[in-house]
This record gives C-alpha cells, structure tokens and sequence, in this order.
C-alpha cells in the first residue's frame, strides 16, 4: 500500500495539534511555561554566539596580548553566563516536562477508556472498530506520551537552529544557504524513512495481527486440552514461524531501502556542509571575513548542525507517532459516534408489549442479514422461547427486541416509544440478560452476583438469586466463600468450572430484577440435576416479568406462553408447544430429533 509522502506530512500537525490540545487541556499552566522556557533558551543560545564573536574579536584583533584577554573578560562572563542559563534552562524544561507528561498520558489513557467504555455493544462485533481500539488505544497512547518529549526537542532543536541560522546570516548571508541545504537534505531522508516504515507496518498489520492468534492458540491455556489431544503442536508452530518468517523478510526489506534513504540524505546533507564550509573559506581568503567572525561562524554552525540533528530525530519521531496519533484521534471520532445513545426520549421502565414490525438486522461486515422481516409482538409477562437451528437468528432476535442491538430496518417499540429514538441507557436498565458464556468478573463471588444491579442494597433479595440459581452451592465450596476472588490473575484467587460461571451468571441476572429477562442458553454446561433446579429458579422469577428464553434444550420450554420457531433469520412458525406438535412442521421435526434419543432412538443406552 502506497502512502503519499505529502499526505503523510499534512498529518504532522494534526499529530502535534492533538498533543498540543491534550497538554493544555490537562493544564495550561505547564504547557506554557514549557514552551516559554523552551524560547527563552533558544534565545541565551543565540546571544550567547552573537556575545563570542565579542570574545573572538577583543582576542584576535592583531594577536591575543595580555591586556587584550584582560578587555575581553567580561565578553568572556557573558559567553559563559549564557552557557550556564541555557543549563538551568534545559533543567527547568525536564522538571516541567516530567510532571506535564505523566498527566497527559493519564488523559489519553483516560479519553480512550472512556470512549470504548461507553461504546454500544455492536460496535465490538465489527472487526475493523476492534482493530481501531487495539493500535488506537495501546500505540496511540504510547505515541501521545512519547510525541510530548519529542515536541519539546523539535522546540527546543528548532529554536537553537533558527538562532543558528541568524547568527550566520547577520556574520554573512552567503553561509545561510549552504545551512539549510544540510537541513532541508536531513529532513527528506527522516520523511521518506518514516514513511517507508509505515508502509510496512500497513503491509504487515494482517499478518501481525495473524502471527498473535496463532501465537495465543499455541501457548494459551485455554486451547491447551484440544491443542495436545489434536496433536496441533506442531502444525501451529510451523504456522507460527511461517508468518514471522515472512514478517521478518519484510522487515530486512525495509530496513535495507531506509538505510539507502538515510545514505541519501546524509551525502546531501554533508554536501551542504562542505559547502557552507568552502565558502566561509573563501570569505576568509578574499577578506570578506574577519578572523574573528568567521571563528564565530564556525562555531554557530557547528551548533546549528548539532541542533538540525537534533530537529531532525524529533521530527522524524514525531512523524512516525503522527501515524499512531491519527488511529487515536479515529478512535476517539469512531468511539463518540458508536456511543451508546441519550437521549430525552424516555422508554417505559416495564413495557406493557415489545412490538417489532419489518425488522432486519445485518452484522458489520456481515453480507447476509441475520434477522429478515420479522413480525412479532410479547406481552408484559409472557415467556416466549426461541428456537431453531444453529445460526438461526434466535440469539440476535433476542438482543433487537431488548435494545442491546439496533434494528438494521425496521421498527422496535416498547409501548409506543421507538427504541432507535430511545435513551439507550434507559433502555438496557430494564434488561437482564444471562448469557451462555457469562462474563466472568474478576472480583469476589458476592460481588459477581451484586454487580447485577450496584445500586441496590438488597440482601434477602442477593440470597434469593444465589438460592435459586444453585450459586449457593458454588460460593459454599470456595475456600473464602462469598469473599473468595474469581480470578487467577490475583494471589489467593479461584476460577470456576463453565457450569459453575453459568449459576453465577444466572445468580447475577435474577438479582438484577429487570422487567425483560433475556436467558440464553442459561444452562448449557449445567448437569441434569442443576439444570432442573435452575429452571424452577426461573419458573418463580418470570412470573412477574417478561421473559425471553433462547435455548435448544426443547424439553424445558413446554410450558412457555409461547414458542417461537426462527429457520435462517425468518419466523416460520409460533405458539404453544401443544400448537406446534400438531402443526407437525419445523418444531416438530426437532423436538422429535431430541425426543428419540431418550426412546431409544439415535441415542438409546447400550444393554450391555
């Protein structure tokens, strides 16, 4: 992928704007007082040159006497007075610098976790957002550190190089020239490298992003059973060093071409150089120049060459963090315009009916909607179960009808409130969801279940949803009980089975006690006997609420309000479950299927 160099230099302001903004927005004060003393040096180091020209004058007008050196002390304090300000100088600078940028890196840390935090629930299921936030949020922050120490060196190089240049320029004009040649040539091999760079990373970022999953399938613990018992070890690793190799390959490549750009614009540069130096001797030679000046000349190019190195590194680092600076800033567009919605619309808090009319919904990145079309209607506390094939659409049905999802087309009313109008966050309150794989919150066992519903403060009401959920069994066998930490990151921390993190999932949503209760799968890795008192739990709590089950488990839906029956996006078929058996269509194919196997059927015990 080809990036244009002018394109790519256009973004280094916005980069530097973006730092610029954040510094001064975490505090004025230090911004300024950085950038002050970054001028006030730049100056001492121009008045420090012009001053030895002073010294070189009073010293070597018709030969250094010991009453010449005497006249030239005080030229001589002055030179060095400027030497030890521009020292004090650039200690203030690093004090203002080292409590300027922890705070702005507190602030990027900060923008780029509030905005995913506050991010919809679609928005993780595009790749692309993913993506964004991973190079956005982890090197974008980084650049934003690094690119505020490396703005106060272009500064500071910046400004000792322009003072450079006027003392050059007011000794004779003829030594400027030759002094930007060098600069202008370093600064082209630091653009043209920078931008060879992230060519590459362009080239690579597929492949990097490859490299980790086959990395993390290799290693991670959560692959380790099927990875032994398949026998994958060695496929992966040969995987593995497959996509190093070639990432590898790449990276010669370019390092190759860099070190030609920088070759390049090191001759040119040292062309400049040379010739800023032949002219000053031909100043000398034709008396254009006295001695004394051109000392004076020599040593502000020198430190004009020492600055425009320096300059140049900051630029060419700045250049290289733009890029990650610009996923950044995109994160930050991207993330507020996938913020959950508020809004003054206000959804009733326990909907008397759950309308959907003509609704479809496609996935980002997605060419087939998974919902087409669909026409349906739930009553404030009725149980309705969706059911169907794997790939249905039962799962996304359940999150459109519940605001977690917006409709692709279509409507979704709570009573006569559209949802795509609807504060969000009012919205999801109402919702409990019981996922099939729960999130599994690095906190103690009490608080995996109270974090349903923070706000409140109900203990008969924490018992009860422990109790029924068969989470009490759970939290009795941990060492610390209610107070033991659910995660191995901690010392002292537990993990727990998938069924045991399915009871404290559905602990946690009973205790939420939401008017919709969205169950998927709620008890897919749970034994028969669990599973049973789970669903007893669940009978008593949807009594008094709306309830949405999705399960294949067809046996436990029988006594629904009603059964829903989705085949590729679309409702084929809905009633009891008395209804459908007589229908003998599509639900009654798959509760057959289930049925044989405990008549003998596909499944049956063997007689041995």
């Amino acid at each position: 992928m080809s990036v244009s160099l002018g394109k790519a230099l256009r973004s280094l302001p916005a980069a530097v704007a973006a730092v610029f903004r954040l510094a001064w927005a975490t505090s004025p004060r230090l911004t300024l007082t950085a950038a002050a003393v970054h001028v006030v040096s730049g100056c001492v180091t121009a008045f420090g040159l012009l001053a030895t020209a002073d010294v070189f004058a009073a010293l070597l007008r018709d030969g250094p006497t010991p009453d010449r050196l005497v006249r030239a002390l005080p030229a001589l304090a002055v030179v060095v007075g400027s030497f030890v300000v521009r020292a004090l100088l650039d200690t203030a600078v690093a004090a203002v610098e080292s409590s300027l940028r922890p705070r702005v890196t507190r602030a990027a840390n900060d923008e780029v976790t509030a905005v995913l935090a506050r991010a919809r629930l679609l928005a993780f299921e595009d790749a692309d957002f993913r993506e964004l936030a991973r190079q956005g949020g982890r090197r974008g922050v980084r650049s934003m550190e690094s690119s505020l120490r490396y703005l106060a060196d272009l500064l500071s190089g910046g400004i000792s190089l322009v003072a450079s240049v006027v003392t050059v320029g007011l000794l004779n004009p003829w030594l400027v020239p030759a002094l930007l040649l060098a600069a202008l040539a370093n600064a082209w091999a630091a653009a043209k490298a920078s931008k060879l760079r992230y060519e590459h990373f362009l080239d690579s970022v597929t492949r990097d992003t490859r490299k980790s999953v086959v990395e993390e399938v290799a290693t991670d613990r959560d692959f380790a059973l099927e990875r032994t018992a398949l026998t994958l070890q060695e496929r992966l690793l040969a995987e593995y060093r497959r996509i190093a190799d070639s990432l590898v390959g790449d990276e010669i490549r370019m390092a190759h071409r860099t070190n030609l750009v920088r070759l390049t614009g090191r001759a040119l540069a040292g062309v400049g150089t040379g010739a800023a130096y032949l002219v000053l001797g031909l100043l000398l030679r034709t008396g254009a120049m006295e001695l004394a000046l051109a000392g004076t000349a020599v040593l502000a190019m020198r430190t004009g060459f020492s600055s425009l190195g320096n300059t140049t590194r900051a630029v060419n680092a700045l250049y290289e963090d733009s890029f990650y600076i610009d996923f950044y800033r995109k994160l930050l567009v991207e993330g507020a315009a996938r913020a959950t919605r508020r809004s003054a619309v206000r959804p009733p808090a326990d909907p008397a009916a759950i309308r959907l009319e003509g609704v479809s919904f496609t996935y980002p990145g997605g060419k087939q909607p998974a919902l087409r079309d669909v026409d349906l209607t739930v009553a404030r506390g009725e149980v309705v179960a969706l059911v169907g094939e794997n790939g249905s659409g039962k799962t996304t049905l359940g999150k459109v009808l519940t605001g977690l999802y917006p409709a692709t087309s279509g409507t979704v009313r709570w009573d006569d409130v559209d949802l795509a109008v609807a504060d969000e966050h009012a919205v999801h309150s109402s919702v409990a969801v019981i996922a099939q794989d729960p999130a599994q919150w690095p906190m103690t066992a009490r608080h995996n279940v109270l974090v349903g519903r923070l706000e409140r403060d109900d203990e008969r009401a924490y018992l009860d949803a422990v109790g029924k959920s068969g989470a009490d069994e759970v939290i009795a066998s941990l060492p610390g009980g209610p107070d033991t930490v659910l995660s191995r990151r901690f010392n002292d921390g537990q993990d727990l089975s998938g069924g045991q993190w399915q009871r404290m999932g559905i602990a946690r949503g009973t205790y939420r006690d939401a008017a919709v209760l969205v169950a998927d799968e709620p008890t897919a890795a749970l034994d028969a006997r669990a599973e049973a008192r789970v669903f007893e739990g669940l009978r008593e709590a949807t009594a008094r609420r709306t309830t949405i089950l999705v399960t294949h488990r067809l046996a436990n839906i029988r006594n629904a309000d009603r059964i829903v029956v989705l085949d590729r996006g679309r409702i084929v078929e809905q009633g009891t479950h008395e209804e459908l058996m007589a229908l003998r269509g599509h639900y009654h194919e798959l509760f057959e299927l289930q049925a044989a196997a405990y008549r003998g059927g596909l499944l049956a015990p063997s007689n041995e």
